[in-house]
């Protein structure tokens, strides 16, 4: 039995006309994307003493999917200036979140027996050559659970200026086993942080 021409083409008609009377799909919604800039927070000292300011800048691991949870961030703390007072910086760390390789380095002047918890780091500003540098473990100013001498190293000073003015920033440091744990920041505008920080 042949179908019917006329049948078929009265179907097609009915199903084109339904088809273009329903709403358009939808795009699915995109998740927005991530803030890669300098977060700021307020919080007071270990001591109660004083309120600083807090910018925290997120980056990520690379290498090996053995790392922490949590994700490595540069903190830098201040206090930013008023009218009576001039932006005081305070310092800034390397917070890793897991414990460190500390390696504890006699003073270049001897004066006792203390010897200076360190974290060798190797960082990359940009395509430039590594350096190699020894970090003192850091302190974290705002008390928490956990001991923050072995899970940060403090910047110095002039590498987190110059840090501040690159477009990417990778460095190296080791875990506690001596295994390498790799972390990388793409630095946002740095204007926020030097204007409040008095970094330079």
């Amino acid at each position: 039995m042949r179908p019917n021409p006329l049948l078929l083409s009265s179907v097609l008609a009915s199903y084109v006309a339904w088809a273009a009377a329903q709403p358009a799909a939808q795009p699915a919604a995109q998740a927005p994307a991530a803030d890669h800039g300098w977060h700021q927070s307020q919080a007071r000292d270990a001591a109660d003493t004083y309120t600083f300011t807090r910018f925290t800048l997120v980056g990520r691991f690379l290498g090996s999917s053995a790392q922490p949870a949590d994700r490595p961030a540069l903190s830098v703390d201040c206090i930013p200036r008023t009218d009576s007072t001039h932006a005081r910086f305070l310092g800034a760390d390397l917070l890793v979140g897991t414990t460190l390789k500390i390696d504890y380095v006699e003073p270049a002047e001897i004066r006792g027996t203390n010897y200076y918890p360190k974290v060798a780091v190797e960082y990359r500003l940009d395509a430039r050559e590594a350096e190699q540098q020894q970090w003192p473990a850091g302190t974290d100013r705002i008390p928490t659970a956990r001991p923050s001498d072995k899970l940060s190293a403090s910047v110095p000073r002039g590498t987190l200026r110059q840090m501040l003015h690159a477009h990417t920033v990778v460095i190296t440091a080791s875990d506690e086993h001596g295994a390498p744990i790799e972390m990388q920041f793409d630095i946002p505008d740095p204007t926020p942080v030097e204007a409040a920080c008095r970094v330079d």
